[in-house]
């Protein structure tokens, strides 16, 4: 009889030999205070909404917050690189072309700019002729420096069918940056850049803080794949940076003999 009552006992008290195991229990059962599952309101952000733009017709057309530098009609957004004249390259038919005559030389936008977004299409003429650099060529300042070619240089060349040192070629950031491919148009056909632009920062004591970067599509494709600039961009030696807060853009109007090219569809829209 005892040994009876003390089995029944025994499986009265014991765990789980006479209680079904427990139901599963919510994380706050088992951890009070522990933080809830997250919901997916913890990662939206309502404020402060983006500005509404207005895209242009095409993508060549200027979207409703760009600064128009040409539009085909005029040069009053531009000046002299050399001693901030009137500009005085050529305009006819809602196209700009490089006046090569002596005493002329480069032309510069009379605003400047630190980081932005810029659209430029260019044409080498199809009657080109020369050879190398001296065929087709100019270049787009990114951010003009001083007078010459003081500066940042997209370069700009005829590369259909004319081989050059690759990076001096059409797309490259002129003797730094190597265009990714080569996706020129032949002469007689209008080649398009669009570019976005972030300039370089200076300390305090005029030491480099951050470096310049570019990306570049060519004619819709990638050839400068945010490239990190060594400096000013140097027909001879090597690049350095010098300070500089905002600068123009500037268009080269090059010593070579080849006939010259041309410009249309020129916008920019600032990134500060």
């Amino acid at each position: 009889m005892k040994s009876l009552l003390f089995a029944t006992l025994i499986a009265a008290t014991a765990p789980g030999l006479t209680q079904q195991p427990a139901a599963h229990r919510s994380v706050e059962q088992e951890a009070p205070g522990k933080p809830v599952a997250p919901k997916p309101q913890d990662t939206e952000v309502w404020e402060p909404v983006p500005k509404v733009v207005t895209p242009g017709s095409t993508d060549a057309a200027p979207p409703s917050d760009a600064i128009v530098l040409f539009d085909g009609k005029d040069l009053n957004e531009w000046v002299s690189a050399q001693d901030g004249t009137p500009a005085r390259w050529i305009v006819a038919n809602g196209v700009l072309t490089v006046n090569k005559a002596p005493g002329v030389g480069n032309i510069q936008t009379k605003r400047t700019f630190k980081n932005y977004q810029l659209h430029i299409e260019w044409k080498i003429p199809e009657n080109v002729t020369g050879t190398d650099q001296a065929r087709g060529n100019s270049g787009v300042f990114l951010a003009s420096t001083g007078p010459g070619d003081a500066g940042y240089e997209l370069q700009v060349l005829d590369s259909y069918n004319n081989k050059t040192y690759v990076n001096g070629q059409a797309g490259s950031i002129y003797k730094q940056g190597i265009p990714l491919v080569n996706p020129n148009r032949k002469p007689g056909e209008w080649q398009t850049y669009d570019v976005v632009w972030t300039a370089p920062t200076f300390n305090a004591d005029d030491s480099l803080k951050t470096p310049a970067n570019v990306t570049v599509f060519f004619n819709g494709v990638l050839v400068q794949n945010h490239f990190e600039l060594k400096g000013q961009t140097l027909y001879i030696g090597q690049p350095f940076y010098k300070k500089y807060d905002t600068g123009p853009i500037k268009l080269q109007a090059h010593g070579d003999h080849s006939e010259p090219i041309s410009f249309r569809n020129i916008w920019v829209r600032e990134l500060n």
